[in-house]
Parts: structure tokens; sequence; C-alpha cells
């Protein structure tokens, strides 16, 4: 925290909606301060360092590219800035991978209005946020005699394609949300089929429903 005991937090959303809600949260606080806003992951990245907020929250879904690729640079960059992961995905989907890859906390949107200033206030201290479900899921993951399943030997962009082609998209609707080439996407699709030894989008999708990884 800076010299005016006030927590500075930078928001990262794409949907201007819920970056005012998420500010008229926080100003109603004495204790927390919205310093800047970004609508993309270039945007956060560029703030953050910029800004160097006590504590950016990201969204995992950002236009330009995805909120853990993002997360990896910001905390290259931006070591001692904290990130509370925003989703609105389940915390089975990303909760373990965002950990992962540096950030400080993962929150679901659904609950955000709930938990949001004290989950700011803890990951401001250096601490973790984490909540009982993916304390749950936390523990699963530690335990060495449970196989992993087959979704986490992707990488996160792979991930990232499975999910969206699970819920109905093609691959060029994908690139196109994505900023990718079909060819891009097209090569992600055939890595993701042969590491979980699947055959086509319908396998994708019954093994998203099989394992509730499904939103």
């Amino acid at each position: 925290m800076k010299n005016n005991n006030k927590i500075r937090v930078m928001i990262a959303d794409d949907h201007a909606i819920l970056r005012a809600g998420l500010k008229q949260i926080l100003t109603a606080t004495d204790d927390i301060e919205v310093i800047g806003e970004a609508q993309t992951a270039h945007e956060a990245m560029k703030l953050t360092t910029q800004l160097n907020p006590d504590v950016l929250l990201l969204d995992i879904a950002l236009p330009d590219r995805s909120g853990i690729e993002a997360l990896k640079y910001i905390k290259k960059d931006n070591p001692h800035t904290a990130v509370l992961m925003l989703s609105m995905y389940k915390e089975e989907q990303y909760a373990v991978r965002a950990l992962k890859c540096g950030a400080s906390g993962y929150l679901c949107k659904q609950s955000a209005s709930n938990e949001l200033e004290n989950a700011i206030r803890v990951v401001a201290k250096g601490k973790k946020y984490i909540t009982p479900e993916v304390a749950e899921i936390l523990a699963t993951h530690v335990e060495t005699e449970t196989p992993k399943p087959a979704h986490e030997l992707l990488s996160d962009r792979e991930f990232q394609t499975l999910m969206m082609i699970a819920s109905g998209l093609s691959v060029s609707e994908i690139a196109d949300k994505l900023s990718l080439s079909v060819k891009t996407v097209s090569m992600y699709r055939t890595r993701l089929l042969e590491k979980m030894q699947l055959r086509h989008n319908a396998d994708i999708t019954h093994y998203v429903i099989k394992n509730n990884l499904d939103a």
C-alpha cells in the first residue's frame, strides 16, 4: 500500500458495465481506490507498469489474449502487484492454472460483489485469497496418487480452444474472437485432440460435460 493508506486498485475487463459496477462497489469503501481501467490485455499490461497498482483485478477472458497469458507478462514486469483473477467460469476450470501462473486469488464474477472487498484487502497484504471451493481443488491436486485429468496436459491456449469448441464455436469463430488465424486455431485443436486422445468436436463436448468443465 502507498502512503495514503489506501489500496490502489486497477480494473481490467472488456465489459464497461461490469467495470462500472466494480468501481461503484470499491468507491464506497474507505480504504480502497480505483486508479485505472483497461479493456484489453495489452492495455492492462501497459497501465499496470505505468500506474503500479497494489492490486489488479484481471478478467480471465479478454478480447486480444487470455487473462492467463496477460498474467504471466504482468507478474514478470510487476512482481509486487497482486493480481486477483475474475472469471465467469467455475473454479474447476481456471483457478489452479491462474494460481500457478502467479495470481494471488481467483473469484467467480457471480460472487464477486460479496467477496471482492475482502479479497482485495487480503491480497494487498501479500497473502493468497483462497475460497473454500479453490482450497478443495488444490487439495485434490496435491494428492500425488491421483492421475491428472487429460485437460491438464494442455497449454493455456489449447485449454481455451477446448472450452470454446465445447461451447459450440467453430474454428473460424474462435479465430475471430481470439484475433488469431484459422490455421493457428486449427493447430491448437489438432494438438489438444492428440494430447487428450480424442477424435472429434463431439468428443470434446462430451469430455467437458463429463468432467464438469462447462460453465
